[in-house]
């Protein structure tokens, strides 16, 4: 642990924030758990989302396609929204 860590510590016990050392770090080591998690779950969405993408069996296009398209739905929408 570094100077600064041991510091803060001390310094949330003396505020009042906590009673211990011991809560100031319990209360790091939750935070910490939590944010491995959320972290595990990011990840796990990712790797999903990854898998899906391979899977899917419709046909890719170009870019230059996708960038057609794009501009043609655009088009039209700007026309509907003109009448």
């Amino acid at each position: 642990m570094t100077p600064a860590m041991a510091r803060m510590i001390r310094e949330k016990v003396e505020n009042g924030s906590f009673g211990s050392v011991s809560e100031v770090i319990h209360a790091a080591l939750r935070a910490f758990q939590r944010e491995e998690e959320e972290h595990a779950e990011r990840i796990a969405s990712i790797r999903a989302r990854v898998k899906a993408s391979l899977a899917d069996t419709r046909p890719a296009i170009s870019s230059d396609e996708a960038i057609a398209r794009i501009k043609n739905k655009i088009s039209e929408l700007a026309k509907n929204n003109l009448t």
